[in-house]
């Protein structure tokens, strides 16, 4: 019986608080096998315990050299600069204008003939590319170990930059959502040149992923009526992005789902497939 991986988390969320949906799904995470053939992992469902409908998702990029990305984020970096900025944005004043020319010129060759670049819209790897332009971790030595040390840059309390934000547009392409990050790239871009400090750009970036799950939802909500939302996926172990979603959907109005007995991330997610099989053969 086949299960997607991203409805599975949201039934193993829906599962362990006894509610059977539909819920509006929130699934970020670093990789997950998608209908489409391509790589998810920035996903917006209508889930319940039998089925799922995909309504959103963050904008693809090129995973650059498939597992090598995930391993070295600044490939995740340039793949988003070159994708969304164009293949002759400078680097010039960043931490990654560092790397070797030869693996730079391979690397642009590489996007610029589609080579072993699978498309993804994975959160995670939104997450990494961060990391790595603005210099906080290049390559990892344990998974999410670029976006860890993101996140822990953000200071707990700073009152003026608190509801600091970069800017992104939702836009509607054959009825999905996509999440567009191109103007989010380059406002993090001119804050790096700026030399903006690394603290507040990490606030900023959690602020707008809050926000864009927010607003996604908020759409979603009024096209469907919806106003319970699941969270699940390894990227809402970030604490900071989990308590910054939950308080902004509620004060929203909408009811928040989260994970306190079953794991968020893979670890947990075998409970949905358990559910959703038991439903197929019923």
């Amino acid at each position: 019986i086949p299960v997607q991986h991203h409805h599975a988390h949201i039934v193993s969320c829906l599962v362990e608080n006894g509610v059977k949906g539909p819920v509006i799904g929130v699934v970020f995470d670093g990789t997950g096998y998608g209908t489409d053939g391509t790589i998810w992992g920035g996903e917006f469902l209508l889930a319940d315990w039998r089925s799922f409908q995909r309504v959103g998702h963050l904008e693809y990029a090129p995973l650059l050299g498939g597992v090598a990305a995930i391993k070295k984020p600044y490939r995740m970096a340039l793949s988003y600069l070159y994708t969304l900025l164009g293949e002759g944005f400078s680097l010039e004043g960043l931490p990654i204008s560092q790397l070797n020319p030869a693996e730079l010129e391979l690397i642009k060759q590489q996007l610029k003939r589609g080579i072993n670049c699978p498309l993804t819209s994975s959160a995670g790897r939104l997450f990494d590319a961060v990391s790595a332009l603005t210099g906080v971790r290049q390559e990892i030595d344990y998974e999410a170990q670029a976006a860890i040390e993101l996140e822990m840059l953000a200071p707990d309390k700073v009152h003026e930059f608190e509801s600091e934000s970069y800017p992104f547009s939702i836009v509607k392409h054959h009825g999905m959502r996509v999440v567009k990050l191109g103007e989010l790239f380059s406002t993090i871009v001119q804050d790096v040149k700026n030399q903006v400090p690394l603290p507040i750009i990490s606030l900023k970036f959690h602020n707008t992923m809050a926000q864009i799950i927010t607003t996604m939802c908020k759409l979603i909500a009024e096209e469907t009526g919806t106003t319970q939302v699941a969270l699940s996926g390894g990227v809402f172990q970030n604490r900071l992005l989990l308590k910054l979603a939950t308080t902004a959907l509620q004060k929203e109005g909408f009811s928040v789902l989260t994970h306190h007995l079953v794991p968020c991330n893979d670890g947990g997610v075998s409970l949905g497939p358990a559910v959703i099989a038991n439903f197929a053969t019923s």
